[in-house]
């Protein structure tokens, strides 16, 4: 079981993480966002930050639907959402080591090539 405590340790733990202010949590690279917590709108009602829900980015719709169908415990979309490469991922389902593969790819799909490039020679540095 995971929560925004471990979503805020994974993202600033990668190369270049700023956290922009927020009632949750929202972290970005390069200004680009790869990680923030749920906006959850229900019709009628005020707008509520969900810090045990993150929303993240993915490789591409094929990937979305994916892991949408392969472990709807685990992940789900809003239809605001429809037509982006994000999903949601509910933290009280996911394992430390599960989130920690996720965030570090979100990073990955917004992070300039060459921030990807030195993580990946940090990350063979460190197998060695």
């Amino acid at each position: 079981m995971a929560d925004a405590d471990d979503v805020r340790r994974l993202a600033m733990s990668l190369p270049h993480v700023v956290e922009i202010d927020s009632d949750g949590f929202d972290f970005r690279v390069a200004d680009k966002g790869f990680v923030w917590s749920y906006p959850e709108r229900v019709p009628g009602k005020p707008r509520v930050i969900r810090t045990d829900i993150a929303v993240l980015f993915v490789g591409d719709e094929a990937e979305k639907q994916a892991l949408l169908l392969g472990e709807p415990d685990l992940f789900f979309t809003a239809p605001g959402y429809d037509g982006w490469p994000v999903l949601m991922v509910r933290l009280t389902k996911v394992t430390a080591e599960r989130l920690a593969e996720l965030v570090t790819d979100a990073w990955r799909m917004r992070a300039p090539e060459e921030l990807v490039s030195d993580l990946d020679e940090a990350s063979l540095g460190q197998a060695r």
